[in-house]
């Protein structure tokens, strides 16, 4: 009730609280989705009641996991600074917000499955960087975790994607490969549920990290490691990402799920398991911002190879790249220019 009485008193602090609560409804609308492509496109389940699954799963999974740890909250909140000047830092965290969106929104519009975690870094960074006309609001400690796990997603998603698919292959060697297929159904879908379940401990922290930005701001504090997580904050990010996730995304689910590598109900297990694995490491190994979105489809590409290297239709591969490339400079321009606007504007 204290936030909300704030919010209602600072129209700052209420655009930042309304546009933080628009980027992760947009965040379970379009990156979410990722979660559950394998699982449905292997017919494993049917794509309503994965949406449904992904839905409570990823509400479970930012409630459990930050009551374990918030080292990933902890790692956003303090990427940057926007300094002491309440009015101009909220204009600079609304800058980073919306840019967010809107890349966001344009990525879902094209079917690209773009990372919403590093559009946040990014448009976060632009928006500081607008905000100091330099460098010195940019933590570079926080930004080597944001590399460290760029490259833990990469390589661990890809090396477990393809050395649990090659285990399995191995163990049922000698299996009929139809009922296979239907043994591995059910374990499909707890993969999925896991990675739902990974999705919301990753992404629903950095959001927390966010709005413990714009609580500290509207108090005139930095936020510190012992900074307590409110219980409804995280009911709150766990039901908003929750809703955006039941709205579907099935323009995702079919470039990821789909398009990149035709997938037997093993190889989507494989896939899950792979990527879940390397998030939980990720999340309580330092608190590392890994990409859910990065390290799904890099343990699809993992497990595509396994098979055979022809078996990763590798144009798709080359455009989700591409978007991963560009979303740091491209969001971090975006960050930037928006913010340069807002103070313009209203600063």
């Amino acid at each position: 009730m204290e936030f909300i009485q704030q919010a209602l008193e600072n129209p700052a602090l209420l655009v930042t609280v309304i546009l933080t609560i628009g980027v992760i409804l947009v965040n379970g609308w379009t990156d979410a989705p990722n979660a559950i492509a394998t699982c449905v496109s292997t017919r494993a389940i049917k794509p309503n009641h994965a949406i449904i699954m992904a839905a409570i799963f990823n509400f479970l999974g930012v409630f459990v996991m930050t009551l374990i740890t918030k080292n990933v909250a902890m790692t956003i909140s303090n990427m940057v600074d926007f300094g002491d000047n309440f009015q101009e830092s909220s204009l600079a965290l609304s800058g980073a917000l919306a840019s967010i969106v809107i890349w966001a929104t344009a990525a879902w519009y094209f079917g690209i499955p773009t990372s919403e975690s590093h559009a946040l870094i990014a448009g976060l960074t632009g928006a500081a960087v607008a905000h100091h006309n330099n460098f010195q609001g940019v933590n570079a400690a926080e930004w080597s975790k944001v590399i460290l796990g760029l490259f833990i997603s990469t390589i661990g998603g890809f090396i477990l994607g393809w050395g649990i698919s090659k285990l399995i292959e191995k163990i049922f060697k000698y299996h009929d490969r139809r009922k296979l297929n239907r043994k591995f159904k059910n374990a499909q879908i707890g993969g999925a549920a896991a990675m739902a379940f990974m999705h919301g401990a990753q992404d629903g922290q950095k959001f927390i990290g966010v709005f413990l930005i714009g609580i500290a701001m509207a108090r005139g504090q930095a936020v510190s490691v012992d900074t307590a997580i409110p219980l409804w904050l995280m009911l709150l990010c766990s039901a908003v990402m929750a809703l955006g996730t039941s709205i579907g995304g099935y323009k995702i689910i079919k470039a990821v799920g789909m398009d990149m590598v035709k997938l037997e109900t093993y190889q989507g297990f494989s896939a899950d398991l792979a990527a879940a694995i390397t998030l939980l490491i990720a999340t309580l190994y330092k608190g590392l911002p890994v990409s859910t979105t990065h390290t799904k489809t890099t343990a699809i590409m993992g497990v595509g190879a396994a098979k055979r290297l022809r078996a990763v239709n590798w144009t798709v591969v080359k455009e989700i790249v591409l978007t991963w490339v560009l979303t740091f400079p491209g969001c971090g321009l975006l960050g930037y220019l928006v913010t340069r606007l807002l103070i313009h504007l209203f600063g």
